[in-house]
């Protein structure tokens, strides 16, 4: 039996995965700012704002009393932000970053400790196409992913001493309430100028692709619990079509850049002055 501990665990994702990790026999604790989440032997549903590191070691402390070890962290809380970058107010950035970065940091820090006594364990931190490839409209939040990105393979390298594994979970258009009020907050500070732009016209999109993304919720989750229980993770886990197609692109165009300006970017070593002057 493995014990969860899920953060954003009373819907989308978050809910799906509990679901799941319950009907296989694991534990669970589950986070949520107002953790109504049900009853279950195997579950233990605590409140759990992110941004609160108190409260967060508090979370990891109960768990470990209850089911005496946290073998599977998910960070799955947090939300998306709306609007090109040049909108995006401070405190809307500050807000942003407190829950995608700075609360799954403070979740981390509270739960690694475990972790590393029990020599094992397996953290999930969830990114998103938007942490690999950078979306007009979505600048700001791709941001807090594109750190989570970069966290978590330092923290790969960093644990692997301990037996602990991470792995970077990349959704892309899914079918939850991601693009809906609850979980997206769109900038109020509309500039004149980017209507019509790229940036724009992602505003007229998101609302418009709400509930009729291509991704099943209920696939991601069952296909989270077969990549958890595999013998060799992932460091990267993208989900869906959307994802894929994405990241064979980005890869694609950064290999070709880099094929047009390599003689540039390697002129700059040492080493070619002296090849220059031989």
């Amino acid at each position: 039996m493995k014990v969860w501990f899920i953060t954003g665990a009373s819907r989308g994702f978050g809910a799906l995965m509990t679901k799941e990790a319950l009907a296989a026999g694991d534990a669970v604790i589950a986070t949520a700012r107002n953790p109504k989440i049900g009853d279950h032997p195997n579950l233990l549903a605590v409140a759990l704002d992110v941004t609160d590191e108190a409260q967060a070691k508090e979370a990891a402390a109960a768990g470990v009393a209850r089911f005496g070890r946290i073998d599977v962290l998910a960070n799955n809380a947090g939300y998306g932000l709306l609007g090109a970058v040049e909108e995006a107010t401070a405190e809307e950035i500050e807000k942003i970053y407190a829950t995608n970065v700075f609360g799954l940091l403070k979740v981390t820090r509270a739960v690694l400790p475990y972790m590393r006594r029990q020599r094992s364990g397996h953290i999930l931190n969830f990114s998103s196409i938007g942490g690999y490839f950078g979306y007009p409209g979505w600048g700001v939040y791709s941001s807090t992913k594109f750190a989570v990105e970069g966290l978590s393979e330092s923290m790969a390298a960093e644990l692997e001493p301990f037996g602990i594994k991470v792995t970077i979970v990349e959704p892309g258009f899914f079918r939850t309430d991601f693009l809906a009020d609850t979980s997206l907050a769109i900038s109020p500070a509309s500039i004149a100028d980017y209507e019509g732009t790229p940036a724009g016209e992602m505003r007229n999109f998101a609302a418009d692709a709400n509930h009729a993304q291509p991704g099943n919720p209920a696939k991601l989750a069952a296909g989270i619990m077969t990549m958890v229980n595999s013998v060799n993770p992932p460091l990267r886990m993208p989900f869906g079509s959307d994802t894929v197609a994405m990241i064979e692109a980005q890869n694609a165009s950064v290999e070709k850049e880099l094929s047009v300006w390599r003689e540039l970017a390697v002129s700059t070593d040492f080493s070619r002055d002296a090849t220059a002057g031989a």
